[in-house]
């Protein structure tokens, strides 16, 4: 979520388009991969214009989505809302509501939100039997913001425990502790990036042992330029000999009239320098598109990726006509200079 964000769930219907569901267990590590045949299947030129979202149907409103696979091959979506919401699906279509994270409440969040029960921003992962979650608690306008850590060993709602700050931003801070991703680089480390808007996109190391920080260097590695800075969402995910850095641009939360759109842009090292198709760093407003608006898809954004057995998985909300905010899900390619785009 942004300093522009509003706090409004959106909670309606299915949407149109077609997408292939499918099932493969988590890894102990929490790191699957798709299937190298899924992957070699997959096209390498991107269609014509930008594909609808994918069918999902049940209960699909959510708003800032991560999804994890689980060992027995369902689906958690973790996503914004009171003491942060989830979602179960078996397979990847048909979505219900599963409860609240924290159904008793967060009251350790409290000194950041106002008194508020609203959560942003969940971050889900599996990893060595455990499923961890870091999200964020702050108000609108605001940068006196805090990233929390909780597992579970089930990820089912009140099953979570609190293993408190992971970091926090003031009002004197030049950068937001929101939007948290949890990456685990090829080597095994633990990473986790965030922020928005001010200077941008950070990351800072975790001790896997604990999950929280493991030193106190704050890098940057992307950051918007010129009039706006509006950038935030931040996911890393590797794919091949790269980590890919997903982004999110412009402006969230304003129903059929918002402009977020999903940026890209790469590295060797999971620390940067990341850089787009033209070669633009990211930390000097660099980033290339994979999905805006078009049709009635307004405002696609807030992007994460899931290793699944057909493919690599984009999820992430968009807006209707009406205003209303749904999950989206798309495949992902990769074209012959291993650029992502959707399908």
């Amino acid at each position: 979520m942004s300093l522009l964000k509003s706090r409004r769930l959106w909670f309606t219907a299915a949407v149109s388009a077609t997408l292939v569901a499918g099932a493969i267990g988590a890894t102990s590590s929490g790191a699957a991969t798709a299937p190298a045949a899924a992957l070699a299947a997959a096209p390498t030129s991107p269609p014509a214009s930008y594909p609808n979202p994918g069918v999902v149907t049940g209960n699909t409103g959510a708003h800032d989505p991560s999804a994890v696979k689980t060992p027995a091959g369902g689906y958690i979506v973790a996503y914004t809302g009171a003491n942060i919401q989830l979602k179960t699906s078996t397979d990847r279509t048909a979505w219900r509501n599963a409860g609240a994270a924290f159904p008793a409440g967060a009251s350790w969040t409290l000194p950041y939100t106002g008194g508020s029960n609203q959560l942003w921003a969940p971050d889900i992962s599996y990893h060595n039997g455990t499923y961890y979650m870091y999200y964020a608690a702050s108000t609108f306008g605001s940068n006196h913001s805090g990233i929390f850590l909780a597992t579970s060993g089930t990820g089912a709602s009140g099953s979570w425990t609190n293993k408190g700050l992971v970091i926090e931003t003031t009002t004197s801070s030049s950068y937001n502790a929101i939007d948290p991703n949890l990456e685990v680089d090829a080597s095994g480390a633990w990473w986790l990036s965030f922020g928005s808007f001010w200077t941008g996109i950070k990351l800072i190391q975790l001790n896997p042992s604990t999950g929280l920080r493991a030193d106190t260097t704050v890098r940057s590695i992307a950051q918007r330029t010129g009039s706006s800075t509006a950038i935030e969402a931040p996911y890393i995910f590797r794919h091949g000999g790269y980590y890919y850095l997903w982004v999110s641009f412009d402006l969230c939360c304003r129903g059929a009239s918002s402009t977020y759109r999903v940026m890209v842009g790469r590295s060797a090292s999971i620390t940067g320098p990341y850089t787009d198709r033209n070669g633009t760093a990211m930390t000097s407003g660099g980033g290339t598109q994979v999905l805006a608006t078009h049709g009635a898809i307004h405002g696609p954004g807030h992007q994460a990726v899931l290793a699944d057995n057909d493919g690599e998985v984009l999820f992430y909300h968009y807006y209707s006509n009406s205003g209303a905010s749904y999950l989206g899900i798309n495949l992902i390619g990769y074209d012959s200079a291993g650029w992502p785009f959707v399908y």
